[in-house]
């Protein structure tokens, strides 16, 4: 693994913490990701075998509404990393629930907490804990997850995230015990998210999420989806640059097709992948699942086919959805994952467009939170296409012109 001074991290300003190699807490060790199940990653992981010394360190101190946790602090909050506070784990490692108030340090705000503790076996390593503490220490967003403090002390790196009451999209949307999210509420999720991503975008200095899937995508109480996780964030092509060459890194299912065939990331990138998980809440299937059909076993090849004919529209849509949404507001969600998940990048949307055809269909929800529903509203009442976004620049006389839904 290479130095810590990549473009992402060159606002941060000249050291004052020598870094070395990352260990994780003794405690937190015995919680190993071995039975952890989930969509493998082409290179989702950095060198484990991190470089004690760094030629290039970075001085977070910078950020000055972040809090510097001492390891002891974490601990007493945690209740020393105890399994029974364990909310999840993922690639950077094991994710625990903790309380800060004045009994931790005077001054502080009674939160609840999440505690993120990096995991030296794990899928990610220092170069991702940096870069996320580099992303959500400069960008603040209603759409992102507030980053509150970090911990390097020694060789432990950890991160302090706001609490997320309702867990990931990911459980709520494929876990069998949960109670299927309404149509209302997924296009809310949608919008958000999309809100997110656009924001990372259109920021002075674009950022490229590169791993956006439901698993990172976090709800609040009142279902507010926050994308979480920016290890694996790139930041954007600048001035005549087309693209970033970068190693290929995300997840199978989600990761765009000529990203996975080139290194070449931009941020229709993650347009692709935004119409990856706006399939799977339309649909409420996995991107990737082995266990159906072999034709079925991924979404996209699936389902993309049917997104532009009214006639089978409905054989993709959930279920669980029926009577809750009207047709038209179904073709112009599924017109929409058509042409975010379309092979030519430029074909894309932006996601400032995919916010503004998003917008409309929360318009439909009632005061009492209930969709209008006009299920026997006939297809033909309706028309789905697209036209060309003005904005949209090709390179190439040939080029597909991006589209946008109406």
């Amino acid at each position: 693994m290479g130095n810590c001074g990549t473009r992402e991290e060159s606002a941060v300003a000249a050291a004052h913490v020598q870094v070395q190699n990352v260990q994780l807490p003794q405690q937190a060790a015995r919680n190993s990701l071995s039975g952890k199940k989930q969509n493998r990653s082409f290179s989702e992981m950095s060198d484990p075998s991190t470089p004690r010394n760094f030629a290039d360190s970075r001085n977070i101190a910078i950020y000055t509404d972040m809090i510097a946790f001492t390891l002891f602090e974490l601990e007493t909050i945690t209740k020393s990393f105890r399994p029974d506070y364990v909310l999840g784990e993922g690639g950077f490692g094991t994710v625990y629930k903790g309380y800060i108030d004045e009994n931790v340090r005077t001054g502080l705000k009674s939160l609840p907490v999440a505690v993120k503790v990096l995991n030296k076996q794990g899928l990610q390593g220092h170069k991702e804990w940096l870069t996320e503490v580099n992303f959500l220490g400069q960008l603040r967003h209603p759409n992102l997850v507030k980053l509150i403090g970090y911990c390097c002390e020694d060789d432990h790196r950890l991160l302090v995230y706001e609490f997320m009451f309702r867990g990931s999209l990911e459980n709520h949307l494929f876990r069998k015990t949960t109670t299927p999210l309404s149509w209302a509420t997924r296009m809310m999720i949608a919008l958000g998210a999309a809100k997110g991503l656009a924001f990372l975008h259109n920021a002075e200095k674009p950022v490229i999420y590169r791993d956006f899937k439901t698993s990172n995508i976090l709800l609040d109480s009142d279902f507010t989806a926050k994308l979480s996780d920016f290890g694996l964030a790139k930041a954007g092509p600048q001035g005549d640059e087309t693209h970033v060459s970068t190693r290929v890194m995300g997840t199978y299912g989600y990761a765009a097709p000529e990203y996975v065939m080139t290194g070449h990331l931009t941020s229709r990138s993650d347009v692709y992948s935004f119409g990856v998980v706006l399939l799977e809440l339309l649909t409420g299937q996995k991107s990737i699942d082995k266990t159906r059909p072999g034709k079925e076993q991924s979404l996209v090849d699936w389902a993309r086919p049917r997104l532009n004919d009214k006639k089978k529209l409905l054989q993709i849509v959930d279920p669980n959805l029926e009577g809750q949404h009207s047709m038209r507001a179904v073709q112009k969600a599924c017109s929409l994952a058509y042409y975010c998940l379309s092979q030519n990048p430029k074909a894309r949307p932006l996601m400032s467009d995919v916010v503004e055809t998003l917008e409309p269909l929360q318009e439909s929800i009632g005061a009492n939170g209930v969709p209008d529903c006009r299920m026997n509203r006939r297809l033909a009442a309706t028309s789905m296409g697209c036209r060309p976004i003005p904005a949209a620049k090709c390179s190439s006389p040939g080029a597909v012109a991006a589209c946008r839904v109406r």
